[in-house]
């Protein structure tokens, strides 16, 4: 618990996997949380992500914050209400030794894991592809793809029509990324 507790990770994207990985790491007793997302609460969010009725039209970054320190008051949380760019990315992650990527984006996702992967090698990233629809949760798995990268996901399943982010798939996804995090800050 105090390796937790003395450690820090930031969570690149707060929908429905980044919101999750946070609740989880609040709950887990994380001592620091970066909190980083440009977006604000929409009600088309609330069937996947950590919001209620009260947030919609508040950014996601102080919504979230609010209700995490309401599970831990001890936790201290940086937010960032930006979105992440090539040109911001160093200047955000300069501080964190892991990073988790929870972007609904594909360009985005390419973007943040190639410029944490260049810019700062000996930093963990841990990632998602492939949450969507209602697949089998034991297509769910997490995967060291390099020395500091690993992934999350069933690595296939894209949201399409009739298949698009659903609160069970988004929230398995996100406990595998959240429980992948603390194995890291455990030394596994």
């Amino acid at each position: 618990q105090d390796k937790i507790s003395r450690a820090g990770v930031a969570v690149c994207g707060l929908g429905g996997l980044g919101s999750n990985i946070a609740f989880a790491l609040a709950r887990c007793g994380i001592g620091y949380l970066h909190l980083i997302d440009f977006d604000r609460v929409d009600l088309t969010n609330l069937n996947r992500q950590q919001y209620f009725l009260k947030h919609v039209g508040r950014n996601k970054t102080d919504a979230l914050k609010e209700q995490l320190l309401e599970i831990n008051p001890y936790l201290e949380i940086i937010t960032d209400c930006v979105r992440v760019t090539e040109e911001n990315l160093i200047f955000l992650f300069q501080e964190e030794d892991i990073i988790c990527e929870a972007f609904d984006d594909p360009d985005a996702k390419a973007m943040l894991a190639c410029g944490i992967l260049e810019h700062f090698p000996d930093k963990k990233l841990v990632s998602a592809s492939g949450l969507a629809g209602y697949e089998s949760s034991n297509l769910i798995h997490t995967r060291r793809v390099s020395r500091n990268f690993y992934l999350c996901g069933d690595e296939k399943t894209e949201a399409v029509y009739g298949k698009g982010l659903m609160a069970p798939r988004a929230a398995l996804c996100a406990a595998h990324e959240a429980n992948m995090i603390t194995r890291l800050l455990l030394g596994e």
